[in-house]
């Protein structure tokens, strides 16, 4: 997200090139297992466009006006996304490989899997994509990314990485699925592993999908076995329920081993405790973090939303200890007018 661009090209992979015989091959794989064409298969990949609240905390880093993919993923219009393209929208239309254009509902948001949920108001007529297992997929299986558009938007892959993964937004999963070369159109993207089934929704293009010391560039998928437990919730509620995990509003940075802060949201937790662009986060209670992913672990080990959270920063050549009064995120967007 704001660590990443949102723009890609296809490149190659751990140094293999991935050839239009290659996605042939994949796609007549998954073809022959479900007796269905790719183009139908693929079809349960929309386009969606967001217009988002004007005074949405997410305008500055995101826009007002977004674009990406969606995955229909029941019978009754609901569509699958990445939660940036759509939080804080304020009215939302799904548009299918036709140019069939239908308004949808917002229903529902996640920040800690970074998954969103639409609904078309009226019947979208297209079949669903059937949910997959992320846990069943291994490193180095093929894979098909799709974004909307049709088959001519539908590209090879390698699962090249599952890992953990950290960004600045404060914002961690265990288990992401990397993937590699990158998909040119990630946002919201279909990962199709061989038997037709959905296993992530596209995330990031990033400089490192393997990991390590390779700087092979590649895609970051959110696993679909994030979603299953949260679905019911989203449907019903719009959001998780129980507590949620402490938020600080701060976008941290990790160079060469320091913990930089690169925005302090404006009226958010971290503002008002005092802290600034540019400190260096050194401690949290006292405890000092081996990295950003520890950081985060040390933060919400502390306990759910609305606890005080004891962070040590280097500001201004002294190392000061700051409280910082952790809210949920949520309950900090401009949600109201959507769920």
């Amino acid at each position: 997200m704001r660590n990443a661009s949102r723009r890609g090209s296809t490149v190659i992979a751990s140094g293999v090139m991935l050839t239009a015989a290659v996605v042939a091959l994949l796609s007549a794989s998954i073809a022959a297992a479900q007796s269905v064409r790719v183009e139908e298969l693929v079809s349960a990949v929309v386009r969606i466009n967001t217009h988002i609240n004007p005074e949405g905390r997410t305008v500055q880093g995101l826009g007002r006006a977004r674009e990406g993919s969606g995955i229909v993923i029941d019978s009754d219009g609901l569509v699958l996304t990445i939660g940036y393209l759509m939080v804080e929208a304020y009215a939302a239309e799904v548009v299918d490989n036709n140019g069939h254009t239908v308004p949808a509902d917002v229903v529902g948001y996640d920040h800690e899997s970074g998954f969103g949920l639409l609904r078309a108001i009226e019947p979208l007529k297209l079949k669903p994509m059937a949910l997959g297992k992320s846990a069943e997929i291994k490193e180095g299986d093929p894979v098909l990314v799709a974004s909307f558009g049709g088959a001519a938007m539908v590209g090879g892959a390698y699962v090249v990485a599952k890992r953990e993964f950290a960004g600045s937004w404060e914002y961690m999963l265990e288990d992401a699925l990397f993937t590699a070369p990158p998909h040119p159109a990630w946002s919201g993207a279909a990962l199709i592993n061989r038997e037709g089934k959905l296993v992530g929704v596209g995330s990031l293009i990033v400089g490192d999908a393997v990991g390590g010391s390779d700087k092979a560039p590649g895609n970051m998928f959110v696993p679909i076995d994030r979603l299953t437990p949260i679905l019911g919730d989203l449907i019903a509620a719009g959001r998780k329920s129980g507590p949620a995990r402490p938020w600080l509003g701060l976008n941290t940075d990790e160079v060469r081993g320091r913990l930089f802060v690169s925005r302090v949201t404006p009226d958010g937790p971290a503002e008002k405790a005092g802290i600034k662009r540019g400190d260096v986060v050194v401690g949290v209670n006292g405890e000092q973090p081996k990295n950003l992913a520890d950081f985060y672990r040390k933060v919400w080990a502390q306990g759910s939303a609305g606890v005080s959270i004891a962070l040590d920063v280097l500001q201004d050549s002294q190392v000061k200890r700051l409280d910082v009064k952790s809210i949920n995120r949520l309950d900090h967007l401009k949600l109201k007018s959507t769920f």
